[in-house]
């Protein structure tokens, strides 16, 4: 028979254990929610310093307003009233390349341009430098810059500086960071035009920065705004809109044969 290993966690008749510690009686009252995220990821526990950082990441992701995505999420609750789960799940789906999926893409372009240049730059000139070659190399794709551009902040998203700001105070800011950062600097001499650094992408940034792997940052961009989702649930709860949503919609909507 196989033998199947995880270091998480596993419970008997008596106990309940996680990341090697018993969860009644050593993390229960002594270990928050969001040091617990970075913890079973990571399989270490965070420096304060990181968990400030972190934490201030998953609040800036958790709620954007009536996206795509909520209104996904309420008009799953207003046809299964019943399914918080369904309503929560189909929020969730949504979480791709315009929506949420930023994060990661946004990390996976600053990792693969940082793995280009190594070892990494030790003045702002050579962070430009680096920066103008892979704004180039993205351009030449034909494809936008992750993390640059914004359908509402067009003059700055007030979330970026703030990350920046708690990164530099902790003294964890890295390498994707001031490489973001850099491309902030320089992408208007490249692109003709100037662009905000999103929200999304810097938080892509920082958490490369605290050692996740980018194949996991869109994870942590879910696990966030599963929390605004539910906020947005309840709500739908106490001040339905996801019927009025789809009688607008349906009154609005006229057939046209193919």
């Amino acid at each position: 028979m196989s033998e199947y290993r995880t270091s998480i966690g596993d419970a008997d008749e008596s106990s309940i254990r996680l990341l090697g510690h018993d969860l009644a009686g050593e993390l229960l009252g002594r270990v928050g929610f969001g040091e617990l995220a970075f913890w079973l990821v990571a399989q270490r526990r965070p420096e304060p310093g990181e968990l400030r950082l972190f934490e201030a990441v998953l609040v800036a992701l958790a709620d954007h307003g009536f996206t795509p995505t909520v209104i996904a999420a309420r008009l799953t609750l207003a046809g299964a009233p019943e399914s918080v789960q369904g309503a929560l799940a189909a929020g969730l789906l949504g979480g791709g390349s315009r929506f949420l999926g930023v994060t990661e893409d946004c990390g996976r372009f600053l990792a693969d341009a940082l793995a280009e240049r190594v070892p990494h730059p030790s003045s702002d000139d050579g962070w430009d430098e680096l920066a103008r070659d892979a704004v180039r190399a993205q351009r030449a794709t034909g494809r936008p810059v992750p993390g640059l551009g914004h359908p509402l902040h067009k003059k700055g998203d007030p979330r970026t500086p703030v990350i920046m700001r708690i990164a530099d105070q902790e003294g964890v800011t890295g390498p994707h960071l001031r490489l973001f950062r850099a491309i902030g600097r320089v992408h208007p001499e490249i692109l003709g035009r100037t662009l905000p650094l999103n929200g999304a992408g810097v938080c892509g940034a920082a958490l490369a920065d605290l050692g996740f792997p980018v194949s996991i940052l869109r994870g942590f961009a879910l696990l966030a705004r599963a929390a605004g989702l539910l906020g947005h649930l309840a709500e739908e709860l106490r001040r339905p809109a996801g019927a009025q949503l789809y009688e607008q919609i349906d009154r609005t909507v006229r057939y046209s044969p193919p």
